[in-house]
């Protein structure tokens, strides 16, 4: 039998064009569609989903990480501008609980309502005149050596190429990389890549007995393996309340293949077993949870993330590769585009690895250059931002969360318009203008 099936010819039609097009809608894509459209700029966001927030809706995640930095020991919100405006709208629908600290107290993170996320989201991108396309999956891109002109998406009205002048890849997997041939890697030196996590909420907890649970749950756990148990999917689970003691959000799971290796989320048979295998595993965690940990007596597990948390898989080649040493050297830039103040937070084999930035008093947070959203080679109109962007392995395990996405998202969506004044190459924006534009939308360059 052949392995492959000759389809016959057909013409794809254009459902549109528009000066920016944005693929995927997590913190990088709505920041990015937001800024190009604040600017005057017609941009289209597009998301495979029916909402948008990428892992942090679809995923379950529920925290916004890497917004504060721990600036010589205060805990200051240094990624501003858009991403606060929606914190604010988030707020505004009661989704907002107080922002916590995590990991031993030594970082502070912000929990919420995923419904009012996805719905004060909605509000954010619209209000600044940007167009929504829901329920289209990219499958393609319309390209040639020098420039990419179009993404093809399939969707229930059919297949169809949306026209761009500029596009930013928010895709998290690098979509657009694989299709255009633009530089990038995948995994560490070693092939290795973050796993990935299932999340999921328990419900009806008595929060006054549970208490500080978060911080006794690993020591429980570590005892019972100790004693005989067979071992949990990881060491180190998180548990925190959301925006109400009585539900908890749980990040508990790790996902691997049978050989050992973590998830791709670039293959479709592995991402299948792992939605099977992380359901499996968090209902294996909650048992423990609710047999062992005061408070939890009466819990039930009330949501189960719709998708498995990918944390890493293409990541672009750039004009600069930010790297783990940045991160913990609290490296400056003067192409500084926004801040990420999360350590490298590093989801190892059977285990979590907390990396911090070097010294006894560090500033607590590194710059992010524009030159890692920007291709080193392939489409002079192409920019990409998340967790795709250019970061090494290292590197990304700490830029990859929510505050610096969205940090990148902005600088992105505002690189597009400046490009779309010149000759809509991204290489060639005037980075001062860039960072006096990003300054004057609120956004924190530096501490």
């Amino acid at each position: 039998m052949s392995a492959f099936v000759t389809e016959p010819a057909h013409e794809t039609p254009v459902l549109g064009e528009w000066e920016v097009v944005v693929l995927g809608g997590g913190p990088s894509g709505l920041a990015a569609a937001t800024a190009a459209a604040r600017a005057g700029r017609s941009t289209l966001l597009v998301e495979k989903n029916g909402y948008l927030g990428g892992a942090g809706t679809g995923g379950g995640l529920s925290t916004f990480c890497g917004m504060y930095s721990n600036v010589h020991g205060e805990h200051v919100l240094t990624v501003r501008g858009h991403a606060t405006e929606l914190l604010e709208r988030i707020d505004r629908l009661g989704g907002l609980r107080a922002p916590h600290r995590s990991f031993a107290d030594r970082i502070q993170a912000q929990a919420y309502d995923i419904p009012a996320y996805r719905r004060a989201a909605d509000e954010h991108v619209l209000a600044a005149g940007a167009q929504l396309l829901y329920h289209a999956f990219a499958v393609g891109a319309s390209s040639d050596e020098s420039t990419v002109d179009g993404i093809v998406v399939e969707s229930k009205s059919g297949r169809g190429i949306l026209r761009a002048k500029v596009v930013i890849d928010c895709s998290g997997d690098g979509d657009l990389l694989a299709w255009t041939k633009t530089s990038h890697e995948k995994a560490d030196p070693h092939g290795e890549m973050l796993f990935p996590s299932t999340m999921f909420r328990i419900n009806a907890v008595d929060g006054e007995r549970a208490g500080p649970a978060w911080k006794i749950l690993p020591r429980m756990m570590d005892e019972a393996v100790a004693a005989g148990r067979p071992k949990f999917p990881r060491r180190g689970a998180i548990v925190r309340p959301q925006r109400d003691d009585l539900e908890w959000r749980a990040n508990a799971t790790q996902l691997r293949n049978p050989d050992g290796t973590a998830i791709d989320g670039t293959d479709v048979w592995q991402l299948t077993r792992g939605e099977v295998q992380g359901r499996e595993q968090a209902q294996e965690v909650f048992e423990f949870i609710r047999g062992n940990v005061p408070g939890f007596e009466r819990a039930y597990i009330v949501d189960i993330g719709p998708e498995i948390g990918i944390r890493e898989t293409r990541r672009l080649l750039g004009k600069y590769v930010l790297t783990e040493d940045d991160v913990r050297s609290c490296a400056t830039f003067d192409d500084s585009i926004g801040l990420n103040g999360w350590p490298v937070e590093a989801h190892v084999d059977g285990d979590l690895d907390i990396r911090w930035p070097y010294g006894d008093d560090p500033v607590g947070c590194n710059q992010l250059p524009y030159r890692m959203l920007v291709p080193a080679d392939g489409p002079s109109n192409l920019l990409v931002a998340g967790r795709c962007a250019s970061m090494t392995h290292g590197g990304q395990s700490a830029a990859r969360v929510a505050g610096p996405c969205f940090a990148m998202g902005q600088a992105a969506g505002t690189a597009a318009h400046l490009a779309l004044k010149g000759d809509a190459v991204v290489a060639n924006v005037d980075v001062p203008r860039l960072r006096t534009e990003l300054e004057s939308e609120g956004a924190w360059l530096s501490v």
